[in-house]
């Protein structure tokens, strides 16, 4: 598990809101000027907003891009309850009370060469946060990314034009934003997208890890942002390989800083079982302390 160290300071600012996409599926992308959450975030990272000024109580939103020149961080969001509801409904140049950046990020370096980085529904945002970041500072690394959805994809898919080895035929449907970074994505749905894999986006992983050679299987690390049932199975796959492997864990959370301890999960130590807060202990753990090997 990361140290407490890795944290960043959080900071507190009003943001104004530059671009705001209604997107399928009620999903949205508000991009923000924050100057000093783009110039402090790392991968894994989240602010806690105010949607309304109505509504005190923020939410938890992960940070998909940020751009520390252009002072603004991207945002991914599904339309979920009140909250959402009214934060849909805001405009360009209006101004959202921030927390940011917030929690231990994925490690930033010392990667191996081949990240694999998986993610769900939600749990997209981060892994696009980590590919930008691996292109950006990942010496020498050749990452793949496979994402899941069951409904619309929160972008327009397109054949892929990188050819990975060991992907089953028919499965091209890629995103495009990392098809211009030059970074392999495919996609995993059940509900027939063209271009998808008809599985889990586990399934999509083991077929492309039994595909690559023992000694390139052992550069491979793993990681991962989704609902928990994904990400139990994900590090169940990062076991039988005996593959390094980081989760991003999605918890509600109250205060989103430490205070209130609402998002505490259980979490396996050397010293044994332990409670750590998922806003600032986390949201990134390893996989095998949150779900360690039976």
């Amino acid at each position: 598990m990361q140290h407490p160290d890795t944290r960043n300071t959080i900071f507190s600012e009003d943001a104004e809101i530059l671009e705001h996409k209604a997107l399928p599926a009620s999903q949205f992308v508000m991009r923000l000027l924050a100057h000093e959450t783009a110039a402090h975030a790392s991968p894994g990272a989240f602010v806690h907003l105010q949607c309304h000024p109505d509504l005190p109580m923020r939410r938890p939103m992960s940070i998909m891009r940020a751009d520390p020149n252009g002072g603004w961080i991207e945002i991914l969001y599904k339309l979920h309850g009140e909250g959402t509801g009214k934060l849909a409904l805001r405009k360009p140049g209006e101004c959202l009370p921030l927390l940011g950046p917030i929690g231990v990020p994925f490690k930033r370096d010392g990667y191996k060469k081949f990240p694999l980085l998986i993610g769900g529904g939600v749990g997209i945002p981060p892994m696009v946060f980590l590919s930008d970041h691996l292109r950006r500072f990942g010496k020498g690394v050749s990452p793949l990314v496979i994402m899941g959805s069951e409904i619309p994809f929160p972008f327009t898919m397109r054949p892929s034009r990188i050819m990975v080895q060991g992907m089953p035929e028919g499965t091209i449907a890629a995103m495009p934003l990392l098809e211009d970074w030059d970074i392999p994505s495919r996609l995993c749905s059940l509900q027939g997208y063209p271009g998808c894999y008809p599985g889990f986006v586990t399934d999509l992983a083991r077929y492309w890890l039994e595909a690559l050679p023992a000694d390139v299987r052992q550069e491979v690390e793993i990681f991962s942002c989704g609902p928990m049932p994904m990400l139990r199975a994900v590090s169940r796959l990062a076991q039988d390989y005996a593959l390094a492997c980081q989760v991003s864990v999605e918890e509600y959370m109250a205060c989103g800083v430490g205070g209130c301890a609402g998002c505490a999960i259980e979490v396996h130590t050397p010293e044994g079982p332990a409670m750590k807060r998922v806003c600032v202990d986390g949201p990134v753990f390893d996989a095998a302390s949150i779900f360690p090997a039976t």
